[in-house]
């Protein structure tokens, strides 16, 4: 059986580390770098790096940034935030990125997870999905949550599993910041519906609701930031309760 894995994100902004809630109200959680070394050091599977705010202010990842982080980090290292080439793809491995993600221009362009997974590999792209619940339909958002869609969540995670996606990221809106735990049914259909990865993201609290998005939600993976970034769990003692409670993970 796969480990499950321990993901904390960086979400930044301006070059600092930022958290909130439902996608506002951000504060300041550190500095990217320091808190990447912490965590790769801390015993994390991966870790995500989101430049929170590239696409609305139409500029590109901090590819200096980001390398200064891929410089700390010995474990696989996502990067997402304003990629919308090839090209873009191409600087950010350069600078030490393992993987990217995409989210909004792969909704206004869907051939770009094509040209992505043809020119890097499956395994080198995750599809972030950021949605929310609106009259009982999960509707896909973009723009960092801000711009709503006519998608619907379980129509387009299939559509970017047929277009080569590797894995997908899915932030729950309504639980993203509330620490009430994820979106567990949500994430159950996904898994059911999908054969590739996918990442839980939005609610984490404490160390139940990853239990609970392992065992309920059948999620492949947990991604988490304020839990990790304000020390309300410690990496290693998730990962215990995890394996005591017969979840595989890697200790």
């Amino acid at each position: 059986m796969l480990t499950k894995r321990i993901i904390p994100c960086l979400d930044i902004k301006n070059g600092r580390t930022v958290k909130g809630v439902n996608f506002v109200d951000l504060r300041d959680a550190g500095d990217p770098v320091e808190l990447a070394d912490i965590y790769s050091k801390a015993g994390a599977d991966e870790l995500v790096f989101l430049d929170i705010s590239a696409t609305e202010e139409r500029r590109k990842t901090l590819a200096n940034l980001v390398l200064r982080v891929a410089e700390k980090v010995n474990i696989p290292f996502t990067v997402g935030g304003g990629i919308s080439s090839v090209e873009d793809v191409d600087i950010l491995l350069q600078n030490g990125a393992d993987k990217v993600s995409v989210n909004s221009s792969a909704v206004k362009n869907p051939q770009l997870i094509n040209d992505l997974a043809a020119k890097f590999g499956s395994q080198c792209i995750t599809v972030a999905i950021d949605a929310k619940q609106i009259e009982g339909e999960w509707i896909v958002h973009l723009v960092g949550g801000k711009v709503p869609t006519q998608l619907n969540l379980f129509d387009w995670a299939k559509e970017v599993e047929q277009r080569g996606a590797g894995e997908i990221l899915f932030t729950s809106m309504d639980n993203d910041g509330t620490k009430d735990g994820f979106a567990n049914r949500a994430l159950a259909r996904l898994s059911s519906e999908l054969n590739i990865p996918i990442i839980a993201s939005g609610g984490a609290g404490n160390s139940k609701h990853f239990v609970d998005t392992f065992v309920q939600g059948k999620a492949d993976a947990a991604l988490a930031a304020s839990v990790f970034h304000f020390k309300e769990i410690e990496i290693q003692d998730l990962k215990k309760e995890l394996q005591d409670k017969n979840i595989p993970v890697r200790l």
